[in-house]
């Protein structure tokens, strides 16, 4: 008898009906819905999703026959990735006004998608992790593109949809490669089948699935597509795709190579180290000479994908809780960078760094936000960044990977001087031309929320890490 249980798609369910009440309201009132009440149901179907889900954090169990997760650690995501979706649709108050329509079908576009995201950190089944993987991109690709008008727009979905299809199918073909071995999808199922010795086809499955996975979190040499992605993208599209498609990317890796491939740890420890140290490397030496704002976060973004692929490389529970802790720290940090950046580009008409000089004088709080934050991504304490490098390079040294702990710390010194020159321009140049913004309520909270996270997670990080160890622990049960 399968065990079939709702309650576990609840907070999904949830989800994907308010998405379809908002695009159905919409088509049938004449003149459609106004930007408040589309804000307003959104942010009532999160609300509602993330307090159903929240009562699912003690349990371990599963459903569907095995297919989803019921634990801490999928309950952990899914509240990661309902706390990034409602920043980000606050954020995007200005795009929705530009809008002359579809103000509603690209809300919903944001729900599917997190929905989609909540059931790949369910997984516990390689067609429904695929399923929930493509549902997912398919989302983003839409929403990257949505500026139809912009070809820069255009260009970063088409180069997203392009890139996710063919690494889909590497990731495909490497999950085919995996069933034929154990003849099991499930991944316990597949764990009780690898064996410790050595095997060519599954090494072969393991390099094909960390592909599909690289491209995910932009993971060198995967990692092509992110800038120019992350450029074109409305920026909170970009915002979103930054935090929670990264963090459901190692969600979904984190479950594959810690349940059904944990036989095989000594053949991936070593190259998820190897990726990571590329990962660091090449996103920090190609930020430092980058003009454009969201460039330079999106090789910002490549290089803390090596970070946290740090703890993953570490290969046990405390480097698996570190990772979540760092995502945690990195949505918050990311968010109120690209909240910044939202209110900046808006205001001086552009995404240049050099047009951010004398920023401090005509916006204070924006030159803070974006200077905490970017202190935060640079891992400088005491904000949230800094306590998540600190965490996954304590895990990598307890596994004895101490030359990759020093090679992210060079990084991270490294990574200082672009974060660093950006603050510089803001603070000690002068002002090249006055320009006001209007900032919305809604932008506000987005951004006070965030920056107030970087700071609480940097205070509570050592609280807060114990719920991380317990997320953590579910997985080896």
């Amino acid at each position: 008898m399968t065990d079939v249980n709702f309650a576990a798609l609840a907070p999904e369910i949830i989800l994907t009906l308010a998405a379809v009440l908002i695009i159905l309201v919409d088509a049938f009132t004449p003149r459609g819905l106004g930007r408040p009440a589309i804000l307003t149901l959104a942010t009532i179907g999160i609300v509602l999703s993330a307090a159903v889900a929240l009562p699912l954090l003690g349990q371990n169990s599963t459903a569907f026959s095995g297919a989803l997760s019921i634990d801490a650690f999928a309950v952990y995501f899914k509240l990661l990735f309902l706390l990034a979706a409602v920043l980000v649709l606050f954020a995007s108050t200005d795009l929705l006004e530009g809008l002359p329509q579809f103000k509603a079908e690209f809300v919903g576009l944001v729900l599917f998608a997190t929905a989609a995201l909540m059931m790949m950190a369910a997984a516990r089944e390689l067609i429904t992790a695929y399923i929930a993987l493509e549902m997912s991109s398919l989302s983003i690709a839409f929403l990257s593109a949505w500026n139809k008008r912009d070809v820069r727009s255009t260009e970063a979905g088409l180069k997203y949809f392009l890139l996710s299809a063919m690494s889909s199918a590497v990731l495909l073909y490497g999950m085919a490669l995996l069933y034929g071995l154990t003849g099991q999808t499930q991944f316990d199922a597949i764990a009780r089948e690898v064996t410790r010795t050595p095997n060519a086809a599954l090494l072969l499955s393991l390099a094909m699935l960390l592909a599909g996975f690289g491209f995910k979190v932009s993971a060198v040499p995967f990692q092509l597509w992110t800038p120019d992605v992350y450029e074109g993208a409305p920026t909170p599209v970009t915002a979103f795709l930054s935090v929670a498609s990264k963090a459901a990317g190692f969600a979904l890796t984190i479950r594959v190579l810690e349940t059904a491939l944990t036989a095989s740890r000594e053949d991936w420890y070593l190259l998820v180290a190897l990726i990571a140290a590329a990962t660091m490397t090449v996103g920090n030496i190609v930020a430092l000479v980058q003009s454009n704002v969201k460039r330079m976060l999106a090789y910002s973004s490549i290089a803390q994908a090596g970070y946290i692929l740090v703890g993953v490389a570490a290969a046990s529970e405390r480097g698996n809780a570190a990772v979540l802790f760092y995502l945690l720290a990195y949505t918050a940090t990311n968010l109120a960078a690209f909240g910044a950046v939202i209110g900046i580009s808006r205001m001086v008409g552009s995404e240049q760094i050099s047009d951010f000089r004398g920023l401090y004088h005509r916006s204070p709080w924006l030159a803070f936000a974006l200077a905490v934050s970017l202190l935060s991504l640079a891992g400088l304490p005491p904000f949230a960044g800094f306590f998540g490098k600190l965490y996954v390079f304590l895990a990598a040294a307890e596994s004895n990977l101490l030359p990759l702990v020093v090679f992210g710390v060079i990084n991270s010194a490294i990574s200082l001087y672009y974060y660093a020159q950006v603050i510089h321009d803001m603070y000690m140049l002068p002002s090249e031309r006055e320009a006001a913004t209007h900032w919305s309520p809604t932008q506000s909270i987005s951004l006070a929320v965030a920056v107030a996270g970087v700071f609480v997670l940097g205070i509570l990080s050592g609280g807060l890490l114990a719920w991380q160890d317990v997320a953590a622990r579910t997985l080896a049960r």
